[in-house]
């Protein structure tokens, strides 16, 4: 079942991004000069000043930070409350805000190993695949 979602951000490293996504690929951008990921997206790595990244592909194993639950209605309708958000740490280092999937985030303990999973989604510039966390 395809789930409607807010609007995701697209343009320049994004559109990477979505791509890596459908293909059921978490990627995220390492400087060339540095070597350290960029996430969310830069034009300028935050370490070095470089603006050259090359895309690559994660492991998509993570370990859960932080939650939080949304109990009002902050997208007319869209995702019925209360939802869940996460933090993940991504095993490669950047933290990651996501979904859960299959567990309810207040069940799950600080460092509970999670793994990425890829879900139908649509929003209004068209359908693709959010990435989600479940339990490893």
């Amino acid at each position: 079942m395809v789930q409607q979602r807010p609007p995701r951000t697209l343009g320049p490293g994004h559109d990477t991004f979505w791509e890596g996504c459908a293909a059921d690929e978490l990627r995220l951008p390492r400087c060339t000069a540095c070597g350290e990921l960029a996430w969310p997206v830069v034009d300028a790595c935050r370490h070095c000043g470089s603006e050259g990244f090359a895309w690559e592909r994660l492991s998509g194993t993570a370990t859960l930070v932080s939650w939080c639950s949304f109990v009002k209605d902050y997208y007319g309708g869209m995702m019925p409350v209360p939802f869940d958000t996460i933090v993940v740490e991504l095993a490669e280092g950047p933290l990651f805000l996501s979904n859960p999937r299959g567990f309810a985030a207040a069940e799950a303990p600080y460092g509970t190993p999670l793994k990425v999973a890829f879900i139908d989604c649509e929003d209004r510039f068209g359908r693709f695949r959010l990435p989600v966390f479940e339990r490893a």
